[in-house]
């Protein structure tokens, strides 16, 4: 498969019940943030009836398959970001990454690590958090921890059925992009100016080692032995290099894990586990 991309269409768990919300509808916006010249959409959720330093979590959503999909990119994460708020006492976000639903630019690997960088800063402005927790599915978790390898700040990661490498992207870079673009998650003509910059990218970056550097930084890799997008070797991988990762494989679940309850119930115990050692 050319494009073990995030958002496969492997069908939820039957079980799936609304910790995210219809994939369908709207992306629930309530504001913006800059990285370099580009404004990125988010969605930021505070936990009522709390003051002092709390931990910030930021989710990553993935690399859409099609045209609904660049749209609506974490259209189904602000449900997911209120529990976490609510239920755990985190301030937490997600945003959609440049291409991706409303936030503005091109599709680069590059472009969106620094997103991401640019989402902590941003927390951390707006929250001042007592750390950073980062979640991402699939290429959000594969950059998630390309990002959060090399940044002191970021405290822990969850990583759903997350890719160790960019390599089948590498191997054919022209149909990628061309498959960016007709999904429009690459909308301006003559984007990339260098192609073979952009290409180079792919190899670049490599979220097997960045794993190996995020330890001894708490890390719970899960992945679905179902999953026909990212096989169940990459999450080995990445705990593997890790060396002391908690590593969940839930049983007859697809790709994406966040329609699983059961999936959602570990992430939700683990971050508030996190909470309660970061107390």
């Amino acid at each position: 498969m050319l494009f073990r991309s995030t958002a496969a269409t492997a069908s939820p768990h039957p079980a799936a019940r609304a910790a995210t919300a219809s994939p369908g509808r709207d992306v629930a916006l309530n504001g913006e943030f800059v990285s370099g010249s580009l404004r990125l959409a988010r969605y930021l959720a505070r936990p009522a009836g709390r003051s002092g330093p709390m931990p910030g979590l930021i989710l990553c959503h993935g690399f859409p398959t099609g045209p609904i999909d660049a749209r609506q990119s974490a259209g189904t994460f602000p449900e997911l970001i209120d529990r976490i708020a609510n239920e755990l006492g985190w301030v937490a976000m997600t945003f959609t990454f440049r291409g991706c639903g409303r936030s503005e630019g091109d599709f680069s690997l590059q472009g969106w690590v620094d997103d991401l960088r640019s989402a902590i800063d941003h927390l951390i402005e707006e929250t001042s958090p007592s750390g950073i927790w980062l979640v991402g599915t699939s290429t959000g978790g594969s950059i998630a921890m390309c990002v959060g390898a090399d940044d002191p700040r970021v405290r822990g990661a969850v990583l759903m059925s997350p890719r160790a490498d960019f390599d089948d992207w590498a191997a054919q870079p022209r149909r990628l992009l061309q498959h960016a673009k007709e999904i429009g998650a690459v909308r301006s003509p003559g984007f990339p100016r260098n192609f073979d910059d952009w290409g180079r990218e792919f190899r670049r970056f490599r979220p097997v080692d960045a794993a190996r550097r995020f330890a001894p930084r708490p890390l719970l890799v899960m992945h679905g032995d179902d999953d026909d997008s990212v096989p169940t070797t990459d999450a080995r991988q990445m705990a593997e290099a890790h060396g002391n990762a908690e590593l969940r494989v839930v049983v007859g679940a697809g790709h994406r894990l966040r329609h699983d309850p059961r999936a959602v119930a570990v992430l939700l115990g683990w971050l508030d586990r996190q909470r309660h050692e970061d107390d």
